[in-house]
């Protein structure tokens, strides 16, 4: 774990951070390519990467906003993002299989964290299907319950981590 590197995001890593995304969702769920460029393009403050052995291989993702819902399809396009709004949003954390189970998810989150701090964000938001509440507990996130998302056909719970 010590080759692990945590860095923000380039226009080149388009192509391995979406592999990391479709080998970690389901088809239903996985971001489109169009929607982890224009993250890359227009919020790569908030697009972390982890390298390792010359390969990226986990990524964490967001936008900001100013509202509180963020069940909004629309808002993984960013359409609506604002960099200036109080809430920080993951619409992704996913690391290779392989690579799993090696503390690059837990670095990632670390750092995320201290950047939406380093932003002046009041609080991380996310969703996650309920056998990754414990997971994000661990970071002290709160499951504020289910979510009106229906993303991918799944359910998901709500996720609050205030910063202020």
């Amino acid at each position: 774990m010590s080759n692990c590197t945590i860095r923000t995001v380039t226009p080149e890593d388009l192509t391995a951070c979406h592999t990391v995304e479709v080998r970690s969702f389901p088809p239903c769920e996985a971001a489109w390519t169009s929607s982890l460029e224009n993250r890359i393009n227009i919020y790569p403050e908030g697009f972390l990467v982890a390298e390792m052995d010359g390969r990226v291989v986990g990524q964490v993702n967001s936008g900001s906003t100013g509202k509180d819902d963020i069940t909004d399809e629309e808002f993984k396009q960013l359409i609506g993002h604002d960099p200036d709004g109080g809430n920080i949003v993951i619409f992704s954390l996913s690391v290779l299989p392989e690579y799993r189970k090696n503390g690059v998810g837990g670095k990632l989150m670390t750092r995320f964290i201290q950047q939406a701090r380093d932003l002046r964000k009041k609080r991380i938001l996310l969703l996650c299907k309920a056998d990754l509440i414990p997971y994000y507990s661990r970071f002290g996130f709160v499951d504020n319950g289910l979510s009106a998302s229906t993303h991918g056909g799944a359910e998901w719970h709500e996720m609050a981590l205030t910063l202020i």
